[in-house]
C-alpha cells in the first residue's frame, strides 16, 4: 500500500484494518495479533499503531480486554441515526425482533435535581417513574428510565403498554414532536450491566433525551441504557456552504 505521506500514517493504518474487517480477513469477535507482530504485518512502528488501535477503540471498532487481548468487535444487531426520534419499540420491530417488556417499577415519585432541571420542575414537584428492560426476542437489549411530571399526566396514570410515546398519545393526547438528545459511553455498571447480562469489559451507551410537544414543553425525561454489543448510533452531518 503507498502512503500519502501528507496524511498522518496511524490514519492510513485504520484504513487498512477496517479494509481488513469489512473484506472478512479479520472476523467479528477474532483477536487481533500480537502488538508487536501487527506493526510487523502492517509495516509500520508500534507507536503509530497504538494510536491507530486508541482510536479504533474509541470508535467502538475494537476492543481491549485487558489481560486477554485486543478483539474486534462483534457488529451490532441494532443501527440507528441518532438524529431520528424513533421508539425503542419501533426501533426492535425494524431488525425483524419481537418486542417484551420487563416492567421493573412504576409510580409517582418526588422529583430529584436533574429532573427538575431537564423538565423544568420546583421541589415540590412529582415524576411517574417507570422503570424497565427492553428486550428483543427475549434478550436483554435496553435498561430504560423514563420521567413523566405528574402534574401533565395526572395521578391516575399507569403505563402498562410497549412504547412510552404511543402511551403518551393515546391515553393524554400529547403528541411528542421533538427530542434533544445526548450519546456518551460509560463502563461496567454493577446494577445495569448485570441486568442487560452484559459482560465486564463491555461498556454501555447512554441515550439522554429530553422529548417535547408541540408547544415546545418538555413533557418526557429519559434515559436508555444500550448493550454496545448489540447497538450502535450514526449522526447525519451535511455540509453547509
Amino acid at each position: 500500500m503507498a502512503f500519502d505521506y501528507q496524511t498522518p500514517r496511524y490514519l492510513h493504518v485504520i484504513e487498512q484494518i477496517k479494509a481488513k474487517i469489512n473484506d472478512g480477513e479479520l472476523e467479528s469477535g477474532e483477536r487481533l495479533p500480537s502488538e508487536m507482530e501487527f506493526a510487523k504485518q502492517l509495516n509500520v512502528s508500534r507507536n503509530t499503531l497504538r494510536e491507530a488501535l486508541r482510536i479504533l477503540e474509541e470508535e467502538n471498532v475494537i476492543i481491549r480486554k485487558h489481560g486477554i487481548g485486543t478483539f474486534v468487535n462483534k457488529k451490532p444487531i441494532f443501527s440507528g441515526g441518532i438524529e431520528e426520534l424513533f421508539s425503542i419499540t419501533d426501533f426492535i420491530k425494524r431488525e425483524g425482533k419481537e418486542p417484551g417488556t420487563q416492567l421493573l417499577y412504576h409510580g409517582n415519585v418526588g422529583a430529584v435535581g436533574e429532573d427538575k432541571q431537564e423538565l423544568n420542575l420546583t421541589d415540590n414537584d412529582r415524576v411517574y417513574l417507570v422503570k424497565r428492560v427492553r428486550t428483543a426476542d427475549g434478550v436483554p437489549l435496553v435498561y430504560c428510565i423514563d420521567k413523566i411530571p405528574t402534574s401533565i399526566i395526572g395521578e391516575d396514570y399507569n403505563f402498562n403498554e410497549e412504547s412510552m410515546l404511543n402511551s403518551l398519545q393515546e391515553k393524554k393526547g400529547i403528541t411528542i414532536s421533538y427530542a434533544k438528545a445526548d450519546i456518551k459511553t460509560i463502563g461496567y455498571h454493577e446494577e445495569i450491566s448485570d441486568i442487560l447480562a452484559a459482560e465486564q469489559d463491555e461498556p454501555l451507551l447512554i441515550l439522554k433525551q429530553i422529548h417535547y410537544d408541540l408547544n415546545d414543553k418538555p413533557i418526557l425525561y429519559s434515559l436508555n441504557f444500550f448493550r454496545s454489543d448489540q447497538v450502535s448510533f450514526s449522526v447525519y452531518r451535511k455540509r453547509v456552504l
